[in-house]
């Protein structure tokens, strides 16, 4: 039997039962036979960005977040859109990752799931690029109204979301293996 490759979900939003955190649930559901899925749900533990930090002072929950990128052979960063950008706990995580190279070629897929989420969206890819990412089209997906796809115990109902996510995971998979 192949053995299932490691993903690191990070979740961008810091609410204790969020869309995204439900989504990458499914995600986690969808792809138990292929992925073994770990989720790093500390963001909102991890000290600000300082550069003067960022060298022998690091602070240990850095350390262990940047360890826990390089441990796994892919991140996938589920987030909601803040004011047409990233959460600020998320984007505090990525600058602590700059000076480095952990996310150079490493796969990414990048989800967006929000009210509206094209800004954000937008901002992800770009920031993801910046830093060496590799990602394509089919490894980022953009979900519009997120909360009304769940119902009221949780499930994802929507059709067009769940094919929507079958497809960026079969791409992300592909991506993956290359």
């Amino acid at each position: 039997m192949k053995e299932k490759k490691k993903i690191l979900a990070i979740i961008g939003s810091t609410r204790a039962d969020s869309s995204n955190l439900r989504l990458v649930k499914k995600l986690v559901e969808f792809t138990t036979d292929i992925f073994e899925f770990k989720l790093f749900e500390k963001l909102s533990e991890l000290p600000h960005f300082n550069p003067d930090l960022d060298n022998e002072n690091l602070p240990r929950q850095i350390a262990e977040f940047r360890q826990q990128i390089i441990d796994n052979d892919a991140v996938i960063i589920c987030t909601p859109e803040y004011v047409f950008s990233l959460p600020g706990s998320l984007k505090n995580a990525i600058e602590w990752c700059v000076s480095t190279t952990i996310f150079s070629q490493k796969p990414v897929g990048l989800i967006t799931a929000s009210a509206s989420g094209d800004k954000g969206h937008e901002e992800l890819q770009l920031i993801m690029k910046t830093i060496g990412t590799k990602f394509s089209v089919d490894t980022t997906l953009l979900i519009k109204g997120i909360k009304g796809k769940f119902d009221q115990q949780g499930n994802l109902t929507d059709q067009e979301t769940i094919e929507k996510l079958n497809t960026f995971i079969n791409a992300f998979k592909k991506q993956i293996n290359e």
